[in-house]
Order: structure tokens, then C-alpha cells, then sequence
């Protein structure tokens, strides 16, 4: 399982269920959010169900939310979805400067 460093996912209680249950917990770098497969996923979960949005309650919005999860998983291989994660990963790795194949840009002379 891939975990970012977030202090709660190195517990005991986290580490034992893994023990138990045969998980190897696979901890990414700190500050590499370019790293981490889910990150790609949450710049289209925001682009198309939070922003520029108006939402009643957050009942209306955890709707919108699981509407576009059920979505998603219903069409992994849409166009419009590929597009936005492919925008979202070069977002974040240009905020890293990383490159695609993972070395870092070469500072401009």
C-alpha cells in the first residue's frame, strides 16, 4: 500500500493491521507529491464536482462527490479523464520541477 508521510499512517495500530492482514506499507519521499499515484486523481475530483461550485449543505456536495466517484469508476478510460489527471500530474511535478521521467530540471543558466 502506498502512504504519504502523514503522522497517522505510521501508528502502531496501522502498522499492526498491516502485519497482520500481509500489507507491506510503501511510504513515498516527503515533499513528493509527484510520487504518490492518488495525487493525479484529486485535481479532476476538484475541477469537476468542487470548483465553481455553489452547494447547498455539505450533504448536497458529498452527493456531487460520490456521483463523480461512481462516475469514475464507471469510465477509468474516459478522454475527460485522462486529460485532467495528465494536467494535474504535469501541475504538480512542474511545481516540483520533476520532470516526467523523474530527475529534476537542470537549474537556467
Amino acid at each position: 500500500m502506498i502512504l504519504d508521510n502523514l503522522s497517522a499512517h505510521k501508528g502502531a495500530d496501522i502498522r499492526r493491521w498491516a502485519k497482520k492482514h500481509k500489507v507491506e506499507l510503501c511510504f513515498t519521499p516527503t515533499h513528493a507529491s509527484w510520487a504518490n499515484p492518488i495525487e493525479a486523481h484529486f485535481g479532476p475530483l476538484r475541477q469537476l464536482t468542487i470548483a465553481n461550485s455553489n452547494h447547498a449543505n455539505h450533504t448536497v456536495q458529498t452527493r456531487a462527490l460520490h456521483a463523480y466517484l461512481r462516475w469514475r469508476n464507471a469510465n477509468a478510460r474516459h478522454r475527460d479523464v485522462l486529460t485532467a489527471e495528465r494536467r494535474d500530474r504535469a501541475r504538480i511535478r512542474s511545481g516540483k520541477g520533476i520532470r516526467w521521467g523523474g530527475r529534476p530540471l537542470k537549474a537556467a543558466a
